[in-house]
């Protein structure tokens, strides 16, 4: 790519925000000097990798990537016997953690969760272990760039010296400066240093007092900095022990740096590696801001851009469009006024070309897809140079007869105003001529005009499409979305009859444009009208046929729910049953020996035949078990059944409402939220009485819907989320639901816990638990009804 493409679709401005994402100066280094690529291969492995650093932050926020530096300088003076200074090795050891600590953080990443992220693991693997180094290196100097004592064992003990006689020498000068006289002959009564030595402050007509060396005066000259002879001594044992302190650090600092020369091969390794991660999540990075997605890239020229949006736009004012190209036609011709948006889409298509090919992700909705180009061309704006004497019509001459040398089939083409300039019978011929050469060279175009002939050009050529960009009459503004397939009319009567020009004036003015235009305007009104028809009966079609999907999945994960639990109910009610039988048969056995001991004691009247004939009613009275309840006789009077009845069925032992009769001895009822078909003799009336009809449990747009069998709370805020999960749970008990679910996600665990807070307390739950695996995990409460 050319580097007058990337400025004229402003794609340095891009590079520009993502270097604000770039956490040092390598990554920044790096993004300068990106390009787009133009290896099909290339792209993809660009895309797969800023997608796999979007999962590391999707899944944990962040990427530890401080503390990193461009020590390569550094590395190469150390190689050459070079001394390194103590920030230039504290920037080292920096570097070595952070390229330890990011290996840690994409290792665990791995293997705590699973994490398939091959180019990232890669690039983590080649970073040496260095640890000692970092160790040596943060074990003498401190963050500050300060030698510490630990160092070494003679500069501890040179420190210590130091101390010893600076502390000395500080006792002597305070004794002196505490005086009797010392406030009369001292300009002020402190301590400093002049020339790395220990001085007091004397004033010009006392300096024989105080015997010594004068290091300094005042600027006035009334004062003296004097060394007192007392501390001479001690002054020059202090100053030969900083010249041993000096020696020893420099030693100190060669020593490191050759340790760093030792491992050059693996810092220079280290350094490549933080550049590359550091420019792959800054990519990252920049399109989690701009809430970008990753398209999917071909080599056949193929564009399909859902949801696209300006990245240079700020997102309050953008206009989301769909871009088809490459697909049933090659070339689209947008025409249309002034200020509608035409060339905005031109710059959104080249610029999130580029952005694609580059390995950055698009500002598009989730399976847009990108081609890889060899060569995006634009001609775009007036680029009228007054040095050169061009004008309009030239200036757009000279760009467009250089893209004519160099297109082909693997070219993206941009024309903003094509032919404009220029005589407009000449133009719209030479614009005309221009789409069919580069049309016959297999070439991708996109071009914008005024001119009304080139409508019906897309009309008489196969693969050229019309379009145009949306004007809303009603208020006088373009609504910039992009209409494939309409061709641009013109407004101008109807803008002006808005603002006030008379009937008869807009009357006359129709009639001068000829017939061939007017046709051309009303084919183009009509095909708006029916678009904009045929969009709104496709909106209501999908409304419901989504409503329609959706009550029919949740029917039949009921039904699967019902025949999954009935055989479980009938088992645990048999088994309780059997339980309380057998606990009866126990009391009856203790009440039959108690009789027996009361016979034999009291001589009672009580036959053994009679306690033999009580314990054989006894067990006759126990039911015979493992029967499904589904042929109960019914004790209630039989009566002809009726559409509003209330029944039992007992089949499912579940009540419902007759609605219609299906058949001979067949009704639908409504049972709940499910209707079905049940046989007479299956049903059991209870009462005629009709029940009121169900109110709609919510609406949207003037629309009934049943409550779902899910409710998904992610994103709401605390207390919002409480108030719809105690609305939802009152609809879901109206609706006869055993068991719902209620998606809060996992996130920090507020939700989760204010949710399992509410429903332990709320009268009608039974039973709460989490998801399993195949639910949704932790992040969905499943909630079981009384």
């Amino acid at each position: 790519m050319n580097d007058k493409i990337l400025k004229t679709l402003e794609f340095n401005k891009i590079l520009a925000q993502l270097e604000e994402f770039a956490a040092s100066e390598l990554g920044v280094e790096k993004v300068k000097k990106l390009k787009p690529a133009t290896s099909h291969e290339e792209v993809i492995l660009l895309q797969e990798e800023t997608d796999e650093a979007a999962h590391v932050l999707r899944l944990k926020g962040h990427a530890p990537l401080s503390g990193i530096y461009n020590i390569n300088t550094h590395i190469k003076r150390a190689q050459i016997g070079g001394t390194l200074n103590p920030g230039e090795l504290v920037q080292v050891a920096s570097t070595i953690h952070a390229g330890r600590f990011i290996k840690r953080f994409i290792e665990e990443l791995i293997e705590d969760n699973g994490l398939e992220i091959p180019i990232l693991a890669g690039k983590v693997d080649e970073i040496a272990v260095m640890t000692p180094l970092e160790h040596d290196i943060k074990n003498a100097i401190d963050e500050g760039g300060e030698v510490l004592d630990s160092a070494s064992p003679e500069l501890r003990n040179i420190r210590q010296q130091k101390r010893r006689n600076e502390t000395r020498i500080r006792e002597k000068l305070e004794s002196l400066i505490r005086g009797k006289n010392a406030q009369k002959m001292l300009s002020d009564s402190i301590i400093t240093i002049r020339n790395e030595r220990y001085v007091i402050p004397v004033k010009q007509e006392y300096r024989s007092h105080y015997r010594g060396i004068v290091h300094d005066q005042s600027s006035s000259g009334q004062t003296l900095f004097i060394e007192p002879q007392a501390v001479v001594d001690l002054n020059n044992d202090l100053r030969e022990l900083h010249v041993k302190e000096n020696r020893e650090i420099e030693r100190i600092l060669i020593e490191l740096s050759a340790k760093v020369a030792e491992s050059a091969d693996d810092l220079f390794v280290l350094v490549k590696v933080l550049e590359s991660l550091d420019f792959i999540f800054a990519k990252a990075r920049f399109g989690k801001a701009m809430k970008a997605t990753r398209p999917r890239i071909n080599n056949e020229g193929r564009i399909e851009l859902f949801k696209a949006r300006h990245p240079l736009i700020p997102p309050e004012e953008v206009v989301a469009n769909d871009i088809t190209l490459g697909t049933d036609y090659s070339t689209i011709v947008i025409t249309g006024p002034n200020t509608g948006g035409k060339t905005i889409t031109l710059k959104t298509v080249g610029l999130l070309t580029l952005m694609g090919q580059a390995g950055l992700h698009i500002p598009a909705s989730e399976g847009s897809e990108l081609a890889v180009f060899q060569e995006v061309f634009a001609d775009i704006g007036d680029e009228q140079s007054i040095e050169q004497s061009l004008s309009t019509f030239s200036s757009h001459m000279v760009n467009i007869v250089d893209i004519l040398k160099h297109v082909d089939h693997e070219s993206l083409v941009l024309f903003d105003e094509l032919g404009a300039g220029t005589d407009p019978q000449e133009g719209s011929a030479l614009a005309i001529s221009i789409l069919d050469n580069v049309y016959s060279r297999g070439a991708r175009v996109i071009a914008t005009t005024h001119y009304p002939e080139l409508k019906a050009y897309a009309y008489n050529r196969e693969g050229v499409i019309n379009a145009s960009v949306e004007f809303n009459v009603e208020t006088l503004r373009p609504t910039y979305r992009l209409l494939i397939g309409v061709p641009g009319r013109s407004n101008a009567f109807e803008i002006s009859k808005r603002l006030g020009l008379t009937e008869e004036v807009i009357t006359e003015a129709k009639s001068l444009i000829d017939t061939e235009s007017n046709e051309v305007e009303n084919m183009i009104a009509s095909l708006e009208k029916s678009r904009r028809e045929a969009e709104k009966d496709y909106e209501d079609a999908h409304f419901y046929l989504k409503n329609a999907e959706k009550l029919h999945q949740e029917l039949q994960k009921q039904m699967v729910e019902f025949y999954e639990r009935k055989q479980e109910m009938y088992e645990k009610a048999e088994q309780k049953a059997a339980e309380v039988v057998e606990k009866a048969r126990a009391e009856s056995e203790e009440v039959i020996s108690s009789l027996r001991k009361m016979r034999l004691e009291s001589g009672a009247q009580v036959k053994e035949h009679e306690l033999i004939e009580a314990r054989r009613r006894l067990d006759t009275a126990v039911p015979e078990l493992g029967k499904a309840p589904g042929k109960l006789k019914s004790s209630k009077q039989k009566r002809k059944l009726e559409a509003g009845d209330e029944v039992m069925i007992t089949t499912f032992g579940r009540k419902g409402t007759l609605l219609e009769k299906t058949g001979e001895n067949e009704w639908q009822v409504q049972a709940g939220i499910l209707k079905m078909k049940v046989a007479e003799k299956d049903m059991e009336f209870i009462k005629s009485e009709p029940k009121p009809e169900p109110k709609p449990l919510a609406t949207v747009k003037g629309r009934d819907y049943h409550v779902g069998i899910e409710l998904d709370i992610r994103g709401a805020r605390y207390e919002d989320a409480l108030r719809e999960v105690e609305k939802y749970i009152d609809d879901a008990l109206l609706a006869n639901y055993p068991r719902v679910s209620i998606i809060h996600g996992k996130g920090t665990g507020a939700l989760r816990t204010g949710v399992t807070k509410y429903l332990k307390h709320h009268r009608a739950v039974k039973r709460i638990r989490l998801g399993e695996a195949g639910e949704g995990g932790s992040g969905v409460t499943v909630v079981e009804f009384k």
